[in-house]
């Protein structure tokens, strides 16, 4: 740990010199990565120097004491304090997610099941929808594929936070473990033998980078189809070909936007999907490279897996990853989604601080 914070020192004194040197003001992009890097080191600095400060009056003390018994009765306090700023400081050295303040991307696909899993995948936005309210969080649905029974085959929303947000309170910071296969097991609304039946919907969880640079679209990589909409999104619905469908030529992603009126509208919306789903790709792959010495305590955090069952003949939620389990079904979807959430925080947290311990 003491190579970690003679790092993290290190590179704090020297972004204070680089900002404070005026000629880097003339790229205000490098001002502004610096200084977003230096307000997220500003915590573990202040962590680590509470550590050595701790560190150093135990060791003064233990020095004095063999000079004069009395300096003996603060050792046991002192250590005390050591120990609580080392663990405070360990917690401070977990490697951050970059994104994690960051508004979101979110799309709820239905799976298995017909008919019921897309009702279910309406049940899932109505659950991060009310989550979202609850939070204070801004929201809008930006493409969507109703199905006949008012559930959705697929449905796009996005959610963002209203102004600066603290650490883990951020819209990614929060949902994007939601990201997977959650099954559910009830009796359909087209079942008349009250048999319960299982299906799935899979949610897709994504940093909205916006515009943002740090995603570099190749024109000549796009190819960019318009057609005539044919669900909600106004007076130009199937009057006018508004709907915008991106192919991302070297991998084959395809994004679709029909809801906004104009084709313009819908294109930057594409776009900014596109974005959000190839940083996403680009961040698995670092998280995949990064976790292979460590993947047996990553597991939890998977997205790829099934992760959670609702049961509603027990009012039961259980998030497989975590071990989680609850009989509150209806309140977390109706947006009582923290603890469920906070489950998901806990297991991340402690898989990083393993690692942190090593073997």
């Amino acid at each position: 740990m003491h190579e970690s914070v003679q790092a993290i020192l290190d590179e704090y004194s020297d972004l204070e010199a680089r900002l404070a040197n005026p000629d880097i003001h003339t790229d205000q992009d490098l001002v502004r990565t610096l200084n977003k890097r230096y307000a997220a080191l500003g915590p573990s600095v202040a962590a680590a120097r509470a550590w050595q400060a701790a560190r150093d009056d135990l060791g003064a003390a233990r020095e004095l004491a063999a000079e004069d018994p009395a300096f003996a009765e603060e050792i046991p306090a002192l250590e005390q304090a050591l120990a609580d700023t080392e663990e405070h400081l360990r917690r401070q050295l977990i490697p951050r997610d970059p994104d994690d303040d960051r508004d979101v991307l979110l799309e709820v696909k239905a799976g298995e099941g017909g008919d019921e899993s897309a009702l279910f995948a309406g049940d899932l936005l109505r659950m991060y929808l009310r989550y979202a309210e609850r939070r204070g969080w801004r929201t809008q649905i930006e493409d969507a594929n109703e199905s006949d029974l008012g559930g959705y085959k697929d449905v796009r929303v996005s959610i963002k936070a209203r102004g600066r947000v603290g650490q883990d309170e951020g819209p990614w910071a929060r949902l994007k473990y939601e990201g997977g296969v959650h099954r559910v097991q009830r009796v359909p609304v087209t079942e008349s033998q009250g048999r319960i039946h299982t299906s799935a919907a899979g949610v897709l969880v994504m940093p909205d980078v916006g515009d943002t640079a740090e995603v570099d679209l190749n024109p000549n990589d796009l190819r960019i189809d318009v057609y005539r909409s044919s669900g909600p999104g106004g007076q130009s619905v199937n009057t006018t070909d508004s709907a915008v469908r991106i192919t991302h030529v070297p991998t084959g992603l395809v994004v679709s936007c029909q809801n906004e009126k104009s084709q313009l509208q819908n294109k930057e919306a594409a776009l900014r999907v596109l974005r959000a789903r190839l940083h996403q790709i680009a961040k698995d792959e670092a998280d995949a490279e990064a976790s292979a010495a460590r993947r047996s305590q990553v597991r939890t955090v998977d997205r790829s897996e099934r992760i959670r069952t609702y049961n509603f003949p027990e009012n039961r939620i259980s998030d497989h990853r975590t071990g989680f389990k609850a009989y509150n079904l209806d309140a977390v979807l109706d947006g009582d989604l923290d603890p469920v959430v906070q489950s998901a925080l806990d297991a991340d947290e402690a898989a990083k601080l393993a690692a942190l311990a090593g073997p």
